[in-house]
């Protein structure tokens, strides 16, 4: 049987992720900071528990260090806090999410790489966001740009070792997360369908899975335009409601 272990397992994305997997007949690691949580969202399926917090570095490494060796790793734990007055940036805000979205995958990285099955792979979970500047999104944008780089540079370095990496780049989707946002989300998908494509990609071994395609073909148009003449559009949407 195989194994995946996914962070941020107790709700959102990583909780489908769960939840299809042992549907699938994987033996899933559900990774999260409270247990009772976890064995409430996953009751009725044959998971594994791991409880640490991804932001202590000495608990990820005692944790994750006795996991039975997994063929499957999808970081996918994070955090989202926006910029609402950058003429009085909030360098504590810029931290947690630093801390929650970068560093702590970091933390689980460290441990794990050397326990993923020869053939197995790594998936860290980032965002459409990276795209483009977007208004607000000083911390999370750069959280999120932060892994797409790091993803990639994994990618080439532990190609010899025989361990793929894949770098996930949702758009917006319908979680507790994002219910929280009080502006448009154009082509928002939910649970069900982020995970189908996650899980898909994953199985063709695709080293980027962005999804959903109309949304995304639409940023990596935008992503082409000189940068000028996105400045000027990304300004159209300052002082908006957030």
């Amino acid at each position: 049987m195989k194994r995946v272990l996914i962070t941020g397992a107790s709700s959102g994305i990583g909780l489908q992720l769960a939840r299809d997997y042992a549907a699938d007949s994987w033996q899933v690691v559900a990774c999260g900071r409270d247990r009772e949580k976890l064995q409430r969202a996953l009751a009725g399926t044959d998971s594994e528990f791991c409880v640490f917090d991804m932001q202590n570095r000495g608990e990820c490494q005692a944790v994750l260090s006795a996991v039975v060796e997994p063929d499957l790793v999808i970081l996918n734990a994070g955090t989202c806090e926006y910029v609402d007055d950058a003429r009085h940036f909030d360098a504590a805000l810029f931290e947690r999410v630093i801390a929650a979205n970068l560093i702590g995958t970091a933390n689980c990285i460290a441990p794990l790489i050397g326990r993923i099955r020869a053939g197995g792979r790594l998936a860290l979970v980032s965002s459409s966001v990276t795209f483009l500047p977007l208004t607000r999104s000083e911390a999370y944008g750069a959280s999120k740009a932060g892994l797409d780089y790091l993803a990639r540079t994994l990618a080439i370095d532990l190609a010899h070792h025989d361990i793929g990496i894949s770098l996930i780049r949702p758009g917006f989707v319908d979680t507790p997360l994002t219910r929280k946002n009080d502006f448009p989300m154009p082509g928002r998908v939910s649970m069900a369908e982020a995970s189908q494509a996650i899980r898909q990609g994953l199985a063709r071994g695709k080293r980027e899975i962005c999804f959903p395609f109309a949304f995304i073909t639409v940023m990596r148009l935008l992503s082409w335009l000189p940068r000028g003449i996105w400045f000027r559009l990304g300004q159209k949407m300052v002082g908006r409601p957030s």
